[in-house]
């Protein structure tokens, strides 16, 4: 996407605020616990504090090529910046769970940074990509700003600490669609009155989202700032963001020819990550901000970027324990406690996600072909197929990576699997609680005071 802002607006960007401007937060305490292989693994639960931790420093993650937080280590298992995942395993309350590392969200935010130099520029992070509270206030205070397609989101980075007057803007993506209903009309109205309170970047799709933005301008009494989309219309197997950049040059100078003060180009986000592992070369924050950098510098803009999967999807993955191993007579069958509910992607999507062992397989253990499946109810829940594996042990573990996005985010509850815990591993190889799993007793408060 491609886009411009439309009303004059001065840009109050503070990457690293004092903590005295910082909201409280919840922070993780340590504790320790007993770890297989004569270690310990620390293991840290959220509690409230009144005292913040100190802002993060991202110059430090830049030094050296970056590196990929899970690897195998030379003793065959799994490693996430240092720490056994078999351990992380040992320690979690559940599985199965996700598993984060705080440090590649840095090192990921790094390259960002890095690409940006020498520009006006927010980094709008794509919080539907992942909403978890503890990521969020940790990109908050390396200095994104937030993308947004709801007002709950909008709630959600509030409380995260995004402020539109202190730390950026928040820039929120209007959702409306010709064919939405009264009601979906109604509510998703609301969610713009609530972006207009808030003063909110508002980005207009259409005519349709136009009338609906003046509304809630009036509604509420408050201008709204715009951002105007515009489709470039380019060929998706060529340098898009080179030739959307030569076509925004001459909307740029058309524009401002009007008489309108425009400040920002928002080329949106876009980049992909490998998730094959092929070690495919793939277009990196730096090569997507070259392609922009003349324009942006020649004409006096502020750039706005919104990287959601390419900040968050490699730092994560999925852990399960395998239930068993199976066969049809035809097909291979690796069974495990995870499945479509926590992680849909490869069923709704078809996508591809490498998945592996977490230890090394035993000596006599044959490599066969394998789709990984859970215990779901229904004919589509598989994590991935026809995949090269050593035959596992019953309870060993399985990871799928590259899940930091758009997987706990659209997990559900099917058949009444609960949505699972989440961990990170921070750069002193503790391990965090940053989300708890639900419970039965949570499900049935739903229902609590209601009628009979």
């Amino acid at each position: 996407m491609a886009a411009a802002n439309m009303l004059s607006r001065s840009l109050l960007h503070t990457p690293n605020p004092s903590p005295a401007t910082r909201p409280n937060r919840g922070v993780p305490a340590i504790v320790s616990l007993p770890r297989r292989h004569n270690r310990l693994v620390s293991l840290r639960a959220s509690v409230s504090t009144t005292s913040p931790s100190p802002p993060p420093q991202p110059a430090a993650a830049a030094v050296g090529p970056p590196k990929h937080c899970f690897q195998r280590g030379a003793d065959g298992y799994l490693y996430c910046e240092g720490v056994r995942v078999e351990d992380a395993m040992a320690a979690a309350v559940q599985s199965p769970f996700y598993l984060y590392s705080k440090p590649q969200i840095l090192r990921n935010f790094a390259a960002y940074r890095d690409a940006l130099q020498g520009l006006r520029s927010v980094v709008g992070y794509a919080v539907k990509a992942n909403n978890n509270r503890f990521v969020l206030e940790f990109l908050q205070g390396l200095g994104c700003g937030a993308v947004l397609v709801s007002g709950n989101e909008l709630r959600l980075a509030l409380k995260a600490g995004f402020d539109p007057k202190k730390y950026g803007f928040l820039f929120y993506i209007s959702v409306f669609q010709e064919w939405i209903g009264s009601l979906g009309r109604l509510l998703t109205l609301e969610d713009l009155k609530l972006a207009a309170e808030h003063g909110v970047f508002v980005n207009i799709d259409s005519e349709f989202d136009l009338e609906h933005i003046v509304r809630a301008a009036r509604d509420t009494g408050k201008k709204v700032s715009v951002l105007l989309r515009i489709n470039p219309d380019v060929d998706p197997q060529v340098d898009i963001f080179r030739d959307a950049a030569a076509l925004m040059v001459n909307f740029v100078d058309e524009i401002r020819a009007q008489g309108f003060e425009l400040e920002y180009l928002n080329i949106g986000g876009g980049l992909g990550i490998d998730y094959h592992h092929t070690d495919a070369v793939l277009p990196t924050p730096m090569d997507l901000i070259n392609t922009v950098r003349e324009l942006v510098l020649s004409r006096d803009l502020t750039l706005i970027i919104e990287p959601g999967r390419s900040l968050i999807a490699n730092t994560c993955c999925f852990v399960n324990r395998v239930t068993g191993v199976k066969s049809n007579g035809t097909k291979n069958f690796i069974v495990v406690d995870g499945s479509m509910a926590e992680l849909i992607r490869p069923s709704l999507y078809g996508a591809y996600q490498h998945i592996e062992l977490v230890s090394p397989p035993s000596q006599d253990s044959e490599v066969a072909t394998y789709d990984i499946v859970g215990p779901v109810c229904e004919s589509a829940d598989f994590l991935g197929k026809d995949r090269e594996l050593p035959k596992p042990e019953e309870g060993a573990g399985l990871v799928v990576h590259d899940a930091g996005a758009y997987c706990m985010s659209m997990a559900s509850t099917y058949n009444l699997k609960l949505r699972p815990p989440e961990y990170w591993v921070d750069e002193d190889g503790s391990i965090a609680k940053i989300r708890h799993e639900e419970k039965f007793d949570d499900y049935m408060k739903f229902f609590d005071g209601l009628p009979a």
